[in-house]
């Protein structure tokens, strides 16, 4: 909520919540205000007209007809002036209170878990290496039914390479994995238009290399749901990739994608804050990370607590909560895959 809604809040009389101190500022500061909307009265002699147009110059409190008059009543307004200022500033100051304290409720808030795996209908791993885009139907399957014999009516195992969930041959060339991405990318696929701005960003696969192109590629995928693309978009901002370097643009687009549901952008968050002195903010972000299923920040978090910068009771909560997640996405059959190809690893 921005400052401005926070003021709006009191003026139209709505319920004021946490928001008290900040409305009884803004009543005080209306109380001394000598400016009316419709009619502009001089605070030394009391003329009204349109012509009272001569305001302090500190607090833009007071109108006046003329320099005449506002120098005439400088001593009398001087302490009101003064005391409106301090009003002003502390109204601003618990209005940015506010604000930091309602971004930091969705910024660490647990977000609803993730999808399942479209055939198995397990709950996808956070690991990356744990699931795949099928670029065919734009369906995200896990590795376990990448991995998993197919069989036919009569029970006898058949070629498994084709696309789980359409059936779908898989490309054996770069040029048809390439064409099915852009035909992906026409139908407003939001995870293929990210793959293209990536491969702009590398110059690989064929694409020239444009950060430009990239940037505006993540924005549109970012646009149609696709919100892990504000990490990219974050690190052309931290880094100078097509931008110029802006740090707190990039964490504001860091911010945004671990909002979104991104957990290494939440991990790099904390690496950020403890980097910073601000261990609580770290240790907040990593604790979110965890429960979600990334395993380097419970790794922190156990750093963190080993030096004594965490208790004990903050790494046994991440640790059952990352065991409830490992409890969630395992399976027999995800772990076959694990065991018989590293690229399937999972967790």
């Amino acid at each position: 909520m921005s400052t401005s809604n926070i003021s709006k809040i009191c003026k139209d009389g709505a319920s004021k919540s946490n928001n008290d101190d900040v409305c009884e500022l803004e009543e005080k500061l209306q109380k001394m205000s000598t400016v009316d909307d419709n009619v502009s009265v001089c605070a030394n002699c009391g003329k009204e007209g349109d012509d009272i147009n001569n305001i302090c110059n500190k607090c833009k409190n007071a109108t006046y007809c003329n320099a005449a008059c506002k120098k005439k009543h400088r001593h009398k307004h001087k302490k009101e002036c003064e005391e409106y200022l301090r009003l002003a500033a502390e109204k601003h100051d618990e209005e940015l209170r506010i604000a930091a304290e309602l971004h930091d409720i969705e910024l660490f808030k647990q977000l609803p878990q993730k999808e399942d795996c479209s055939i198995c209908f397990v709950r996808l791993p956070t690991l990356k290496q744990g699931k795949t885009y099928m670029n065919c139907c734009g369906k995200i399957i896990c590795n376990g039914c990448i991995y998993a014999p197919v069989y036919d009516n009569h029970g006898n195992e058949v070629d498994n390479q084709k696309c789980p969930f359409c059936r779908t041959p898989t490309p054996t060339k770069d040029e048809e994995m390439i064409k099915r991405y852009k035909k992906r990318v026409e139908l407003n696929d939001a995870y293929a238009i990210y793959t293209i701005g990536v491969y702009y960003r590398e110059g690989s696969n064929g694409f020239p290399q444009s950060f430009a192109k990239a940037l505006e590629l993540y924005h549109r995928a970012v646009e149609l749901g696709y919100t892990e693309a504000y990490t990219s978009i974050g690190y052309a901002y931290d880094h100078g990739r097509g931008v110029e370097v802006e740090k707190k643009k990039a964490i504001y687009y860091y911010e945004l994608a671990a909002m979104g549901g991104d957990e290494a952008a939440r991990h790099n968050l904390g690496i950020k804050e403890a980097k910073a002195g601000n261990e609580g903010r770290a240790l907040k972000h990593f604790m979110v990370a965890a429960r979600d299923g990334y395993a380097k920040s419970l790794e922190n978090i156990k750093l963190m607590y080993s030096y004594g910068r965490a208790t004990k009771e903050d790494y046994m909560t991440a640790l059952q909560s990352y065991q409830v997640y490992l409890g969630e996405i395992k399976s027999k059959q995800r772990d076959e895959a694990a065991a018989a190809d590293d690229q399937y690893r999972y967790y």
